[in-house]
């Protein structure tokens, strides 16, 4: 399994063309205690500051930093390709992919034609975002990541992607504002003024999300409760749980796995759940089949989420 979830990461980080859905990576990931987020590149090269994953959770009951007050700000997480920038004395200088958070693939030759290259902040600063495209576009995610792999700058620059940026990182020359002091909200307005799009200040309807994004906003305070190996203790993903959509049974077919084992199939008015176009849905066993009183032409639910294999839940 750990070989499967490799090269998932592999597919989504460095190909741009997911060979998992982020639910069912999600679930495959906590079932066998799988950590490791992103690629390491063979071509690549050190961020600046690690970019870290998020905690994810389902509720802000379990929110690692405790009750949620008015130091916490929140977000939408965009659901696209995160990148690392970074500027030294004002000028954009690198440009790379998540890759394994520590190390990521050299981009400066695209991103330069979607970010500012020049900004007010001196010192070495590190602008992390997401790259992604309009959800109006099939498999968006998929699309902007896929965008970034492309070798044809000329073609990069006639996709239809942006950038948004969620967070900065400086050695600390960065001083804030006189008023309200050094915070994520006041970096957010300070990328904004020098051109960035900013998930804190633009509107970003239109555009595929994943969640939402929970943080604490006073800098010094985000900064002191410090990471785990993999997440910042001072932020965490709400993710939302998928609820089931409604369809029509067409018809049940029987299969036979790799065990011998006979399984009866659902055959369904294809339906979508996410970025996936459903039409089968497994249906376990015959026993299952009458405890939910199903035949064929009615109308049943199927779930998707955190689920490798679509199911049939209940008739509807």
């Amino acid at each position: 399994m750990k070989d499967l979830l490799d090269m998932a990461c592999l597919a989504y980080y460095q190909d741009g063309d997911p060979i998992l859905t982020d639910a069912q990576f999600d679930r495959l990931a906590e079932l066998h205690n799988y950590h490791n987020v992103g690629y390491t590149p063979t071509d690549g090269v050190r961020h600046t500051h690690q970019m870290y994953s998020l905690q994810k959770c389902f509720d802000t009951l379990d929110s690692p930093f405790g009750i949620l007050t008015d130091s916490v700000v929140c977000s939408v997480k965009l659901d696209g390709a995160a990148v690392g920038l970074t500027y030294v004395n004002g000028q954009l200088t690198q440009a790379l992919t998540r890759g394994d958070g520590i190390h990521g693939r050299d981009i400066l030759d695209k991103m330069q034609h979607l970010v500012p290259e020049f900004i007010q902040i001196k010192g070495i600063v590190q602008v992390t975002g997401e790259v992604v495209a309009p959800d109006r576009i099939e498999n968006a995610r998929n699309y902007a990541a896929g965008s970034l792999n492309l070798k044809d700058v000329e073609e990069f620059k006639t996709r239809e992607v942006f950038f948004y940026a969620y967070g900065m990182e400086d050695d600390g020359d960065f001083m804030g504002d006189v008023e309200y002091g050094d915070t994520w909200q006041v970096r957010m307005e300070t990328l904004k003024d020098d051109g960035f799009n900013t998930v804190h200040t633009h509107i970003v309807d239109g555009f595929p999300t994943d969640g939402l994004v929970y943080r604490i906003n006073d800098t010094y305070d985000f900064n002191a409760m410090g990471h785990t190996a993999k997440h910042p203790r001072g932020a965490f993903a709400l993710k939302e749980k998928q609820s089931g959509v409604v369809t029509t049974l067409n018809d049940v077919v029987w299969q036979v796995g790799k065990s011998g084992v006979v399984s009866p199939v659902a055959i369904l008015e294809p339906v979508k759940i996410g970025d996936a176009t459903i039409s089968r849905a497994t249906l376990h066993n015959l026993d299952y089949i009458q405890e939910l009183d199903l035949e064929i032409g009615c109308s049943v639910e199927i779930i998707r989420s955190g689920e490798i294999i679509p199911r049939v839940v209940r008739r509807v």
